[in-house]
């Protein structure tokens, strides 16, 4: 399931228990969204909003953006049907809470097989205890349907007996190790939540920070937060132009034999190219991503 460069810049978490949510999801600009089983519905709405959230993704509408069902979790009285359900409903992956071993993957990916999930259902995985962070390896090679991570950092706050700080340094090796083990093993991967929806030059320093650690997006709780999100993981028009620089160079230079590439003064290698092709094709796909909200 890896390797398809897909825009995951903003990756908004809507609760399944309300209908105007996801009918309001139509029209915003998050490249993905996660249709909340879990944490965001009450035991007593449970079964409603599993119906409610698999019909609305059945009947389509969400244009290109990625849809996640997060269901809840297979130790819940709830998770094998979230799980079932979600199997045919259209959706591009299931996302498994507090995933701790590539155990409770292969039951997942047993539970889909035998309810007729298509081949390209996605499995993700939430990385959000200390147990699931030391499994991050196992749990990426767990199944051929895994296709990425998304950090909880909520919870591992908590677990760890943490604090959220501006730099969030006491998530970094938690954060490390799943990046790691991710661009290890193919996967995509994205950032935990930002809590205080009032501080936004702090959510956009936190934005800055997954970018420059490598993560593909982040997760987000409020459409308020979907811009400065989607422009922060952005290419920059600078990087975009470079890499296209980068891509020509290469060519030409293999077409007359040459090894040596220089670039505005700096020497290029292939492991530039292979960063520049994915900066330029990350750009595209944003761009017809783009193109299609426009309609």
């Amino acid at each position: 399931m890896a390797g398809t460069v897909r825009p995951r810049r903003s990756m908004l978490y809507m609760p399944g228990s309300n209908a105007r949510a996801l009918e309001k999801a139509k029209t915003l600009a998050a490249d993905a969204l996660i249709l909340d089983l879990e944490d965001a519905v009450a035991p007593d709405a449970k079964e409603e909003a599993r119906e409610r959230v698999c019909e609305a993704v059945r009947q389509g509408g969400y244009g290109r953006r990625e849809t996640l069902v997060r269901v809840n979790g297979l130790g819940t009285p709830w998770g094998y049907s979230d799980i079932a359900r979600a199997a045919t409903s259209g959706a591009d992956a299931v996302l498994i809470p507090k995933v701790e071993s590539a155990d409770t993957v292969r039951q997942v990916e047993t539970i889909l097989g035998s309810e007729g999930a298509p081949d390209d259902l996605a499995i993700w995985c939430m990385m959000e205890t200390p147990r699931g962070i030391l499994k991050a390896e196992e749990v990426a090679l767990a199944s051929r349907r895994m296709a990425g991570f998304v950090m909880g950092t909520s919870d591992l706050v908590k677990d760890l007996h943490a604090a959220h700080t501006e730099q969030r340094l006491p998530l970094l090796v938690s954060l490390g190790q799943c990046l790691l083990v991710a661009r290890a093993h193919g996967l995509a991967i994205v950032d935990g939540v930002h809590l205080d929806l009032e501080d936004m030059e702090g959510f956009e320093a936190a934005c800055r920070q997954g970018v420059e650690m490598g993560f593909d997006g982040k997760t987000l709780i409020h459409p308020r937060t979907v811009e400065p999100a989607n422009r922060v993981f952005a290419p920059s028009d600078d990087d975009v132009a470079w890499a296209r620089r980068v891509m020509e160079a290469h060519e030409a230079a293999r077409k007359e034999g040459q090894g040596v590439v220089v670039v505005d003064g700096k020497l290029v290698e292939n492991l530039h190219v292979a960063n520049a092709e994915r900066i330029v094709a990350l750009h595209e796909a944003i761009q017809a991503m783009e193109a299609d909200l426009a309609e």
